[in-house]
């Protein structure tokens, strides 16, 4: 985070002026020039998570990731799949919703979609085995990314679990997110579903 000395006068947003938030609008811009660096870290604090399993959450992103470039997803997609659990550590009940509201500014709708509701569609694997509705995704099955999403989950994410895959490191996909969080935001389109 950008160090500065430069502080609003205020102490409640009511009282600020032209010259205050044009302050905290340039800081605000330096900050958000280190997005990538954040998401990395928190990707790097992955590692080690994801207890009952054969690898931690940071070898399976890296494997989801992985999969997606060697099928030719486009840098978008692939930084999609490294990053879809980001959220686990700290909301893990709806890690979806965290992950692709990170993306969000950064992809496009259909990306942003398929993040946001890779965890109901990854369901499809587990749902039956403890009482679940294996098919819930199918709530969504007249949308234009259901299909997509549900390859998402099948070609690599529900793959993604295995020790003896070779992933290719972090540092490969470091340039793709610094790509990705480096566009100009998307302007928010109304949620699409």
């Amino acid at each position: 985070m950008p160090e500065t000395n430069e502080t609003v006068a205020f102490t409640s947003m009511a009282e600020g002026t032209r010259e205050d938030y044009e302050l905290l609008e340039r800081l605000e811009e330096e900050f958000a020039r280190g997005t990538a660096d954040r998401v990395l870290d928190m990707l790097n604090g992955l590692s080690g998570s994801l207890s009952g399993y054969r690898i931690d959450r940071l070898e399976h992103s890296l494997q989801s990731a992985t999969r997606a470039h060697r099928d030719g997803a486009d840098e978008e997609m692939v930084v999609a799949a490294l990053l879809h659990d980001i959220g686990d550590l700290l909301s893990p009940f709806n890690h979806s919703e965290l992950a692709a509201a990170v993306l969000r500014p950064y992809v496009s709708e259909r990306t942003y979609w398929i993040v946001r509701h890779h965890g109901l569609f990854q369901s499809y694997y587990y749902a039956h085995h403890s009482g679940g509705d294996r098919n819930a995704r199918d709530a969504y099955r007249d949308h234009p990314w259901y299909q997509d999403t549900v390859d998402f989950c099948h070609k690599w994410d529900q793959s993604s679990f295995d020790p003896a895959y070779q992933s290719l490191p972090l540092e490969f996909f470091e340039p793709m997110v610094r790509r990705i969080f480096a566009r100009e935001p998307f302007s928010q389109v109304e949620e699409s579903r």
